[in-house]
């Protein structure tokens, strides 16, 4: 589950973050099955990632470039540039506690079905997928469990922190590509933020909607009890915790990923400009639309 973390304001008095080490958070990323559902997003995402720098017609990208951006996109997004930063997040922002509770929870009937079904959801053909987020194949409801739903949704925080991991995996492709040509990554940073800040209601308001039905469609075989006890860990401090950690694990994973993708591809932009290829400046694209994320809370 694609979802960025809240940041929190800490009193003195407030007893601090002990982080765990890799191993402890190996454990959580494991049972979490982590690896799995980000590997099954990334075979279609240098198709993604081409189609976004093709989109901008002022760019006027030759097949030699857009060979380029697909080359980068396949090279940077590997679960293999993914997995170390993202471990290392997921242990700075768990403690003790927190990966206790998680466990038990994760260990579980309830937690094993959840994952299953993330799992299973993640791993669908990236049509279907899209049907279902666009409503094009739904599943039964009722008031209530479509408030529950809701519910969920916002305790997993997945529109907020899906749109926070988009937009900077954007800012990452942006800024990779300007160190790998050798341009101006301060310059390149601040233009992608501003742009990603102005885009950001838009985005929240737009995916919302395809998110629910994403978890309905996910949770289509748990009970109305089910989702009711999910909640309960959800709001729970070490399921707040848990989400926290998960959040920052993802970001920095993608992050990474985007950044090697954008590297790699200026590069390959500043190799073509040397073979007098007339290579347009690429900055970041509008908005990462990349495939359905898992939403394992």
């Amino acid at each position: 589950m694609f979802r960025f973390a809240v940041l929190m304001l800490l009193s003195t008095s407030v007893y601090a973050l002990q982080p765990v080490d890799i191993e402890t958070a190996a454990t959580v990323y494991q049972d979490a099955a982590i690896r799995e559902q980000v590997r099954a997003s990334l075979g279609s995402m240098p198709e993604h990632i081409r189609q976004l720098f093709s989109a901008d017609a002022a760019a006027h990208l030759s097949d030699e470039q857009l060979k380029a951006i697909t080359a980068a996109a396949k090279r940077g997004f590997r679960i293999d540039v993914f997995e170390v930063p993202a471990l290392s997040a997921l242990a700075a922002n768990l403690d003790a506690e927190t990966v206790k509770k998680s466990e038990d929870f994760l260990s579980g009937d309830l937690g094993r079905r959840m994952v299953a079904a993330d799992v299973a959801t993640a791993a669908l053909p990236e049509d279907q997928i899209n049907k279902i987020m666009n409503g094009d194949q739904t599943v039964p409801s009722t008031p209530q469990r479509d408030a529950l739903l809701d519910n969920l949704e916002r305790a997993s925080r997945s529109t907020e922190s899906t749109v926070q991991i988009f937009l900077s995996m954007g800012q990452a492709v942006a800024v990779g590509t300007a160190v790998g040509a050798g341009g101006d990554m301060a310059t390149v940073a601040d233009k992608a933020r501003k742009s990603g800040e102005a885009s950001r209601a838009d985005m929240e308001a737009s995916m919302r909607a395809p998110l629910r039905r994403y978890l309905a469609y996910s949770y289509r075989d748990m009970s109305d009890a089910d989702l009711k006890h999910l909640l309960k860990f959800l709001d729970s401090p070490p399921g707040k915790g848990y989400v926290s950690a998960y959040i920052a694990s993802l970001g920095a994973g993608f992050d990474a990923m985007g950044r090697r993708c954008g590297e790699q591809l200026g590069e390959s932009l500043r190799e073509l400009a040397q073979a007098q290829v007339d290579v347009p400046t690429l900055g970041a694209p509008p908005a990462i639309a990349a495939p359905a994320p898992s939403r394992n809370p």
